[in-house]
């Protein structure tokens, strides 16, 4: 049994469709980041740098229990454990994972700060709008372009790839992104959107969600108690 501690953001849900494509039993446990429920101890113990996802795995590689933090480690993980969404041959493994990087460098960070100065910044900064706003139509580019030669990130086979990064393109207007711009990715898009364990995936602890007018969850997310020393 795999124990998910985790809520519904991108990098959350990252790890909820990748349990849902390979129909793994789980727990899901909400931690609610708005609460601060990340800078509890008991959460440090399996995430250090208090984000989400983690995971608990009570059968670990050498049957003993095992924890893991960062979303992509456990995309790997959870890849290398049951044989899927990784590639075959080695070569086809190191495409996955460059494009799992391309995600875990690029994608998450850049589109992440242009929905934060785009929504969620107190006050609008426009160098600051236009600088992320760009850089994601950049990223957009790219991803157009690798998906016009290509049916999925890492060639013709869906993989972790695209798992990491379809939940980061969900919310693409807030990111300035007109999708109709990016043909390629559109097509993608749908394709992947329509698929029932994605569905799934992204409607885990999607309830819980709450909209981010709160002061002291704005605090706790984006103000001193982030960088407070634990």
């Amino acid at each position: 049994m795999i124990d998910v501690y985790s809520t519904a953001t991108p990098n959350g849900h990252k790890v909820h469709v990748m349990l849902e494509e390979c129909d793994v039993p789980y727990r899901v446990h909400h931690i609610d980041i708005g609460a601060g429920d990340q800078f509890q101890p008991e959460f440090l113990k399996i995430s250090p740098n208090n984000k989400i996802p983690a995971i608990v795995d009570s059968d670990g590689p050498d049957g003993s229990p095992v924890s893991l933090f960062e979303s992509g480690a456990i995309l790997v993980y959870l890849a290398s454990k049951t044989g899927r969404f990784l590639g075959r041959t080695d070569r086809e493994k190191f495409v996955t994972l460059q494009w799992l990087m391309f995600q875990m460098g690029g994608v998450g960070p850049m589109l992440g700060q242009a929905h934060h100065f785009r929504v969620y910044a107190p006050k609008k900064i426009e160098y600051a709008v236009n600088r992320y706003t760009n850089e994601a139509k950049r990223l957009y580019g790219v991803l157009d372009r690798r998906l016009g030669e290509a049916c999925y990130l890492a060639g013709d086979e869906y993989s972790i790839a695209d798992i990491a990064t379809f939940p980061w393109t969900r919310t693409y207007a807030n990111q300035g992104i007109e999708l109709g711009d990016f043909p390629h990715v559109k097509r993608w898009f749908d394709e992947i959107g329509a698929r029932p364990a994605v569905q799934r995936g992204v409607a885990t602890l999607a309830d819980l969600r709450k909209p981010l007018t709160d002061d002291t969850a704005r605090e706790t997310l984006f103000g001193a108690s982030q960088y407070a020393k634990r």
